[in-house]
C-alpha cells in the first residue's frame, strides 16, 4: 500500500512539475522581462531615415527590452501619425537604439518614448541622446517611459524626475478622478478641471513637485484600491500623474497614464498628447531657457 502511495504521489509531482516547465516555457519572455532584470541586447548598426523626412519631425521610439505594452504601443504610434498627419510633420517610428547618434538626432525636434523600457541604450546612445536634449530637443514620455526600468541616473532623475514604486492590483485597472491644476499648458489647455478615466495608476516614492511643472495630480480617494501585494502605494494629496520641466534647455512632458489601447481613443487624452507635441516641437510657450 505504501508503494502505491508513493508512486501516485510521484507521478502527482513529476505531472506538477511538467505543468510548472510548460508554465514556465509559455511565459518565458514575460517572466525574463519582470523578474530577471529584463533584455540587454543594443542596436549598432543605425536605422536609414526614411526619403522625405522634413522638419518639424518626430522620432517615435517604443525599444522595450524589459515589460511590453503590446495594445498601447501601436495604439500609440498610430496617435502620434494622425496628430502629425493634420499638422504637416514628419514622424519616424523605430525600435532601433542606434538611431540616438548625433547625425540622425540632429533630423527630429521631437522624441517620444511611447512605453519605451529596459535597458536599451549603450553608454554613447545615452550620451547622444543627453547632449541632444540638453541643446534644445525636446522629449515625450508616455507611461511606461517612467516605471523606472530604464537603468540610467541622468534619465530618471533630470529627464523623468521621480521614483516608481508600483501600481495597485485587484484591480489593476481601475477609474480614478484626475484634476488639472493647471490648464495654462498647450497639453492640458482644452481640459476638464476634473476628468474620471480608467487607467494602471502609476505610484512614485515621492512627489516631484519640487523639480517640476505639475499639470495634472490623481485624486487617490477615488481608487477602489491601492495596494499591490498587501503593500499600500498611497503618496497621499499630492499624486502628480503628468508634468512638464526642463532638461537643459530641452523641454520634457511626460504623463503616467496610457497604459491600455483603449487610452488613446480617449478624447482627453489625444488632445493632451497633441498639445504635449504642439509644444515639444517649440510651436508653443512655456519655453526652457
Amino acid at each position: 500500500m505504501f508503494g502505491r502511495i508513493l508512486r501516485i504521489t510521484s507521478w502527482i509531482m513529476a505531472a506538477l512539475l511538467l505543468l510548472a516547465g510548460i508554465g514556465v516555457a509559455l511565459n518565458w519572455d514575460l517572466i525574463r522581462q519582470t523578474a530577471l532584470g529584463g533584455y540587454h541586447d543594443h542596436d549598432t548598426v543605425a536605422p536609414a531615415l526614411p526619403a522625405g523626412l522634413h522638419r518639424p519631425a518626430i522620432l517615435v521610439f517604443s525599444k522595450t527590452n524589459a515589460f511590453r505594452h503590446v495594445e498601447a504601443i501601436p495604439a500609440a504610434n498610430e496617435l502620434v501619425r494622425a496628430i502629425a498627419a493634420r499638422r504637416g510633420w514628419s514622424v519616424f517610428v523605430t525600435e532601433n537604439g542606434a538611431a540616438f547618434e548625433p547625425s540622425i538626432l540632429s533630423h527630429f525636434d521631437a522624441i517620444m518614448f511611447n512605453n519605451a523600457t529596459g535597458d536599451i541604450f549603450t553608454p554613447a546612445q545615452q550620451a547622444a541622446l543627453r547632449a541632444w536634449m540638453e541643446s534644445g530637443g525636446s522629449f515625450v514620455g508616455l507611461h511606461a517611459a517612467g516605471d523606472g526600468s530604464i537603468p540610467w541616473p541622468w534619465y530618471r532623475e533630470r529627464v523623468i524626475g521621480a521614483a516608481f514604486v508600483g501600481h495597485p492590483m485587484n484591480p489593476q485597472f481601475q477609474p480614478g478622478l484626475v484634476r488639472f491644476e493647471d490648464r495654462s499648458h498647450p497639453a492640458t489647455r482644452t481640459l476638464p478641471a476634473r476628468l474620471s478615466r480608467t487607467d494602471e495608476w502609476y505610484h512614485f516614492q515621492r512627489s516631484p513637485r519640487h523639480d517640476v511643472h505639475v499639470l495634472a495630480v490623481l485624486d487617490e480617494a477615488s481608487l477602489a484600491n491601492r495596494k499591490i501585494f498587501g503593500r499600500d502605494l498611497s503618496m497621499g494629496s499630492d499624486h502628480p500623474i503628468a508634468w512638464w520641466r526642463c532638461a537643459g534647455k530641452g523641454r520634457v512632458f511626460y504623463t503616467a497614464m496610457g497604459h491600455r489601447a483603449e487610452s488613446y481613443d480617449e478624447p482627453a487624452m489625444r488632445a493632451m498628447i497633441a498639445g504635449a507635441l504642439d509644444w515639444a516641437v517649440g510651436r508653443e510657450a512655456p519655453a526652457c531657457p
